[in-house]
């Protein structure tokens, strides 16, 4: 940990003249800006193996991870299934799992994120910022916010952190004064269509917080843009890779970063190699979603003749979907709101129709596993793990090609609890390479 920093007499960016020229060093983060540009190729080459309904299921799982992350770097903690169920409800395709109730909150921040993922093409300004603004803090709770809302702040802003006495300034934005001219020189540079690039993203979000225009809301509204320049450089409203969830994982090298760089002297080399080196760990992880949609896919695909009733179905997918808990009658009973006695039913019925199978050696609690296995047999070969930048994957040859899959937590526990084979798993990862 850094030592305490003495605010009063250490410059911040802003108070430097011209101090949005900011400078990089190219050759450092050219390599690093390549592996993006390849990550992106190989993510979209895969999606090249979905529909156009499955991708946009993919979108509403990675735009749900990504509200409910950048929520949580606040300190916000939304409900991933209402958040989903606004997302998918916007989006037209269907919600899995149970029904929640959709707070305000909830549908703020939706707002927020579609338009600026979907609406990508259209210029930003100071109007559509407030409307952002406007929809992170709702009108019926707004009694509870001690802050001007839908308008740039009109008094200092500290980023202060520690206990009374002993606080630590780790930023201190610009005088209120100067945010309407500071956002007209930002706004002009942003909406310059010639220029497009992941480097522009870095560049934004991180200039954008250095003004910190809002009383409060600029850590997500910073990422909104991120994702808006991100889908108006792929060109596409359709979203795989949530940039809040990677950031969320490593939070305090993020905001170290951004200290370090607002502290600087314009150069802003390390701040966007940072930036970069997560958003090239988000696209890698786009893996787990679009696989995760594969495999849903291939199991209705699989079960299509077996009739299931709506319960049965909805629980399912939340399983599917990757809910940690095991699928037990317990949880079950629990998830669907029925008696134990009705959950023990669902399951027998699931069981008796091939779509679950008992995990074997249990007396009491009995967990159970969807079943992707096909009777005829699919001829994978050389099944192996494969551990890389601290992820675990499933990889195989079939028909002289390599594929692999990112194992999620859930399945690499069960298979090192012997409740899996590798066998197994290949059939859930995979079996959508003989269906679809």
């Amino acid at each position: 940990m850094q030592a305490i920093i003495d605010t009063y007499t250490t410059m911040f960016i802003h108070q430097a003249d011209n101090w949005t020229n900011f400078v990089w060093d190219k050759d450092k983060i050219s390599d690093k800006l390549m592996q993006v540009m390849q990550a992106l190729g190989y993510m979209h080459g895969r999606l090249s193996m979905l529909g156009f309904e499955e991708q946009l299921k993919a979108t509403a799982e990675s735009i749900t991870a990504e509200i409910v992350s950048t929520s949580q770097i606040e300190g916000i903690k939304l409900k991933t299934n209402s958040v989903r169920s606004s997302v998918a409800r916007r989006l037209g395709v269907p919600a899995d799992g149970v029904a929640e109730s959709i707070s305000h909150d909830v549908e703020g921040i939706v707002t927020v994120e579609l338009d600026a993922t979907h609406n990508y093409s259209q210029p930003l300004t100071h109007e559509r910022l407030f409307n952002w603004h406007n929809e992170l803090f709702p009108i019926d709770r707004r009694k509870h916010y001690q802050i001007d809302i839908g308008q740039y702040r009109t008094h200092g802003m500290q980023v202060v952190s520690g206990n009374m006495g002993r606080e630590r300034v780790h930023y201190q934005a610009p005088e209120a004064k100067r945010v309407p001219q500071e956002m007209e020189i930002f706004l002009n540079w942003y909406n310059d269509e010639t220029i497009a690039s992941p480097l522009k993203a870095a560049i934004a979000h991180f200039w954008f917080v250095c003004i910190h225009p809002f009383d409060d809301g600029n850590g997500r509204l910073a990422r909104a843009l991120s994702d808006n320049l991100l889908a108006r450089f792929e060109g596409s409203q359709l979203r795989y890779y949530s940039m809040s969830h990677q950031i969320l994982v490593d939070r305090d090298m993020y905001y170290r970063e951004l200290e370090c760089a607002q502290r600087g002297n314009g150069d802003i080399t390390d701040w966007i190699i940072w930036f970069l080196s997560a958003l090239l760990k988000a696209i890698q992880s786009s893996d787990s979603v679009i696989g995760n949609v594969l495999q849903k896919t291939y199991f209705w695909q699989l079960h299509a003749d077996a009739p299931c009733s709506k319960r049965q179905k909805d629980i399912l997918n939340m399983y599917l979907s990757g809910y940690d808990g095991k699928l037990t009658a317990k949880n079950w009973a629990k998830l669907a709101e029925v008696s134990m006695d009705t959950a023990n039913r669902d399951i027998a019925d699931l069981v008796q129709k091939g779509l679950l199978r008992a995990v074997q050696g249990k007396v009491r609690n009995v967990a159970y596993l969807p079943c992707f296995e096909v009777n005829d047999g699919i001829p994978f070969e050389n099944i192996q793990l494969i551990e890389e930048n601290h992820h675990t994957y499933i990889s195989m040859m079939y028909q002289g090609k390599a594929y692999r899959e990112q194992l999620t937590e859930g399945d690499l526990q069960s298979l090192k609890q012997e409740e899996r084979t590798l066998r197994d798993l290949a059939y859930k990862y995979f079996a959508y390479l003989v269906v679809i």
